[in-house]
């Protein structure tokens, strides 16, 4: 990522640049106001999480610029370690629903945008040609789902392909292409794609995608099962040789928020591919995508009133296309999942496929399990019964009952109960999970809130560095040693020699360690020659010369005088922690003095909040008040008298007539001082040399240098009235 490209920019800076006119695109959106961001690097956990769920906005964007491009391409660990984040909370609020059904409304749709130069994958046991995702995750509950990623997570990436040089030839209009690094099949799991960018407008063309397809969904793997469907009486068919792209199409679902909550709101899961078991101790992982299996045999959608039902939109694929030119808005395709019934590899159905009226999308229906054998007999309830049933219907929906999986049994007492029906189903009816499962859940719940609360206290914390590198020895099969030709070689080189011992002692070094660089202890060269770096030699060996020869009464230094104030340009300004390591100082003797602030590069700057301050520099400690009068007085009625507000020069003591106080003694080393002093005030007057004016009784000297104006010959007649009134 540190790579030039003709912009003369690096990519890492492209790739900031680029999430930030995502963030800017995205908040046009009235629903981004809920939307959190998180930033992963290619570090080793936690230190690669940069930003997580705790962090704002603004640490955000201060970690995204500051974000460096060192280390190995571990890419595959990076996406464990972000998929690992997203997944802290979902074992917490119980969303995965493990061994309960699919709820499609109960989901947090996330998005993961992988930005990288397409280079090779480098880790520490080499270059890899695949991306690889580690198994093993301290996560708990990771072995519930075979992959690390969930239905409703996607993950998209810029590979960055932006030449060094200009490119003679236009560039090609149209949409950006995948790219053939070893990341595009892991999108394409997830459901999401890569692009393969080539320049700025391209760059700016993905990110706009992206934008767009922010929505609120799962993906679903649709498989098609059985013969394909006859042709239409258009003629429209499709050849039967060879498999379709419609057949397998692996495409999201649209859950549309509540307008009025903006929360999804359903009703019908998607059944389990096992059946539950009362008597198993574990539940069998899951896919992270349903497999869907819809029958092409044309069938008549159903609908009940009073049934409630759930209605979600396919996204565009092939199947979508192939479904809307068939022209056929009034008939439907089946869904099944398999293994989700007691009995039979299909299953029963527990929705449709169907065409909307306009033919401009494809819905997916989700109904009660086996909905062709229910849905008549709530027909029958509402219409024929009146919410009397019988005993022969009784007897019809009890045999349904025992054809269902026991985790609908909820959903379905909710439905009666807004139908009208409350009464139907019994309350002590079973769910279908053991009570060590069902413990098992609620232990990985308190385990996922103690992990995700240690994931997000540690997150931008360093990993620990090790007090030394460990030393492994090398197995024999591995050895160079043991090669019959390479004794050969050395005995033909060597000549006969003592034989060197062939076998190790591997106990001889056990657990034995280089130390390694502590970079938080500071280097001192002219004391330890390991600290000097190779490129700054002939720089140390001047300072050693320069310390050795003008060394005074033979006294050397243990460090050079310019690596003293030889601070990094970042670090120039972060003096408080220079303060933090300083010792306390000493209280003020006197406390009535206004305290000195800390400011950088400057120590003689008063806080003018609590002070006043005049033409000639002269303050008063406290503020005058405002609207009164030389003779007024600011005490109330009746008070004492008024406090005498003590001045820092006896020239501002109210009330009394100024009188000169007997001035010290003055020498020639004062007087040679004091011009030394003024004379390098020519150009930049001293603050400093006029206090001390002041404080050593030099009134009258203070204010001929008030005076003074103009240019140099000027400044000097005047230096010599000085001296003369200081000759005095």
């Amino acid at each position: 990522m540190n790579q030039r490209s003709h912009l003369g920019t690096s990519y890492l800076d492209i790739a900031k640049g680029a999430v930030e006119t995502f963030l800017k695109l995205r908040s046009r959106d009235p629903a981004s106001r809920g939307d959190r961001y998180m930033l992963v690097s290619f570090e080793e956990a936690p230190a690669g999480i940069k930003a997580g769920w705790k962090e704002s906005h603004a640490t955000f964007m201060t970690e995204l610029r500051n974000l460096q491009a060192v280390g190995l391409t571990s890419i595959g660990q990076s996406l464990r370690t972000a998929f690992d984040l997203l997944n802290l909370n979902r074992l917490v609020s119980g969303i995965d629903n493990y061994g309960q059904g699919r709820n499609p409304f109960f989901l947090e749709p996330a998005i993961i945008v992988a930005i990288t130069d397409g280079s090779k994958l480098t880790s520490s046991s080499g270059v890899q040609d695949e991306l690889h995702l580690p198994l093993t995750t301290p996560l708990p509950g990771s072995e519930l789902t075979k992959e690390p990623f969930r239905w409703d997570q996607r993950l998209f990436s810029l590979v960055l392909r932006i030449p060094g040089h200009t490119s003679p030839d236009p560039e090609p209009i149209g949409g950006v292409p995948l790219d053939p690094s070893p990341i595009t099949p892991m999108c394409e799991v997830t459901g999401g794609r890569s692009y393969s960018v080539f320049s700025q407008r391209m760059l700016n063309q993905c990110l706009e995608s992206l934008v767009q397809k922010i929505q609120s969904g799962v993906v679903i793997n649709f498989e098609k099962t059985g013969p394909d469907p006859p042709p239409t009486e258009d003629g429209y068919f499709i050849n039967p040789y060879g498999p379709q792209s419609w057949h397998s199409c692996h495409k999201m679902i649209y859950v549309r928020p509540n307008p009025k909550t903006g929360v999804p709101v359903g009703h019908w899961p998607i059944p389990e591919s096992f059946w539950p078991d009362q008597n198993s101790p574990t539940l069998p992982p899951r896919a992270a995508h349903p497999q869907v299996k819809f029958s092409c045999v044309d069938s008549e959608p159903m609908v009940v009133d009073k049934v409630p039902f759930d209605k979600y939109e396919l996204e565009p694929s092939p199947l979508t296309q192939y479904i809307l030119e068939r022209k056929s808005p009034h008939s439907c395709w089946q869904v099944f999942v398999c293994n989700s019934a007691k009995y039979g590899e299909l299953g029963q159905p527990f929705g449709y496929l169907k065409a909307s009226t306009a033919l401009n999308c494809v819905n997916l229906f989700v109904m009660p399990y086996n909905y062709p054998v229910v849905l008549p007999l709530l027909d029958d309830l509402i219409t024929v019964h009146k919410f009397k049933p019988p005993a022969k219907w009784r007897q019809s929906f009890e045999n349904y009952l025992k054809t269902v999986p026991p985790y609908y049994i909820t959903a379905l007492r909710k439905a009666l109960r807004m139908m009208g029906a409350p009464n139907l189903l019994a309350d002590n009816m079973e769910y279908g999970l053991s009570y060590s499962v069902v413990s098992y859940l609620k232990k990985l719940s308190q385990q996922a809130k103690i992990e995700a609360d240690r994931v997000c206290a540690s997150v931008g914390k360093k990993a620990a560095l090790e007090g030394g590198i460990k030393l492994r020895c090398r197995s024999s099969a591995l050895s160079l040693a043991h090669r019959k030709d390479f004794t050969q070689l050395l005995h033909s080189i060597m000549g006969d020699g003592p034989a060197l011992p062939m076998e190790a002692n591997t106990k001889e070094f056990a657990g034995f360690q280089l130390a390694a660089l502590n970079k938080a202890l500071k280097p001192q060269g002219l004391r330890n020659p390991y600290d000097i770096p190779r490129s700054h030699l002939l720089d140390q060996l001047s300072r050693m010369r320069r310390n050795l020869l003008h060394a005074s009464i033979c006294i050397l230094k243990g460090q050079d005088q310019d690596q003293l104030h030889s601070v990094p340009i970042a670090q120039m300004g972060n003096y408080q922690d220079f303060l933090k390591h300083c010792p306390s100082p000493l209280r003020e003797a006197d406390p009535d003095q206004p305290k000195r602030l800390h400011t950088f590069g400057n120590p003689f700057k008063l806080d003018k909040k609590a002070m006043m301050v005049d033409e000639a520099d002269e303050f008063v400690t406290g503020t005058q008040g405002k609207g009164k009068r030389p003779g007024e007085s600011s005490s109330p009625a009746g008070g004492g008298a008024p406090k005498r507000r003590r001045c820092m020069s006896p020239l501002l003591r109210l009330g009394r007539a100024y009188t000169p106080p007997k001035t010290p003694p003055r020498s020639n080393c004062f007087l040679s001082l004091l011009i030394t002093s003024y004379i390098k005030s020519f150009f930049s007057p001293n603050v400093l040399f006029f206090f001390f004016c002041l404080n050593a009784g030099y009134e009258k000297i203070f204010y001929l240098l008030k005076q003074i104006q103009g240019s140099l010959e000027t400044r000097l007649i005047f230096l010599q009235s000085i001296i003369k009134e200081a000759a005095r």
